[in-house]
């Protein structure tokens, strides 16, 4: 029986304590300022530690220095530090742990509250061992996709995977928008929106098809459709979206440092 301690029991600490909460061979323990824990409550961060061998850091950027020394004399190379803090390298998170135990980094996006989640981890700590590795893989992949990464590929994860739920959801926004302005009522014009973008991921997914064969089939010859596309392609809404994902690759890189 593994001990999994979450420290900050937000959206996300939450949303995983969640996901790993039917897995029978992991018992879940939690410590959050606000005392609001969805598990077993621990009265301080040394105390999880001391307690858990897998210690998931979901706590702001700026509090992963202070969180870790205080958790320091309770490391050892038994336990893993697993860190969701953007933008906090492996070095980093090993200079402020000591070296003690085993860091891994991960970033999550949103949909891991609903079960679809995409976590990239970074398993590049020499100290890790294979056993320790695989029971991370192991428990993450009931939350959603796993992908394995090296380190210099995170700040691109992110700015793809880790922000794409905004990029997604600012979409079905427009559309909804669209769709109470011709006259529905936002009701079922949200409803509409949404059942959209969930259905046609479905066929993206489960079709034999490239995504722009999906695309075309769409677009009929003169039909309203290709009107539509024809607009976005001369307002450059392709390439807005691209170069947005740019920006948001190019504020990572500068957090980061």
């Amino acid at each position: 029986m593994k001990t999994f301690g979450c420290i900050g029991c937000g959206n996300m600490g939450s949303a995983i304590l969640g996901g790993l909460n039917s897995q029978e061979d992991i018992t879940l323990i939690g410590y959050d300022p606000s005392g609001n824990v969805p598990c077993t409550a621990c009265d301080s961060n040394i105390e999880l530690a001391k307690q858990a061998d897998f210690i998931l850091l979901a706590v702001k950027p700026d509090y992963v220095e202070s969180v870790l020394k205080d958790i320091q004399p309770a490391l050892t190379k038994d336990k893993v530090i697993i860190s969701i803090a953007a933008g906090v390298s492996m070095e980093t998170l090993t200079k402020y742990s000591s070296g003690k135990c085993p860091v891994v980094r991960c970033m999550p996006n949103t949909p891991a509250m609903v079960g679809e989640g995409i976590f990239a981890f970074c398993f590049e700590d020499p100290s890790l061992t294979e056993e320790q590795q695989t029971a991370v893989h192991t428990m993450f992949e009931q939350l959603g996709q796993v992908m394995v990464l090296p380190e210099s590929k995170f700040n691109a994860f992110t700015a793809i995977a880790g922000c794409g739920p905004a990029y997604v959801l600012y979409f079905i926004e427009a559309v909804a928008e669209a769709a109470v302005s011709v006259g529905f009522h936002r009701k079922e014009a949200t409803e509409m929106a949404i059942n959209l973008f969930k259905g046609t991921t479905k066929l993206a997914d489960e079709s034999d098809h490239h995504i722009s064969v999906l695309r075309e089939m769409v677009c009929s010859p003169g039909g309203v459709t290709i009107a539509a596309v024809n607009h976005m392609d001369r307002t450059a809404i392709r390439g807005n979206i691209i170069d947005s994902i740019f920006k948001a690759h190019d504020r990572g890189i500068e957090m980061s440092k």
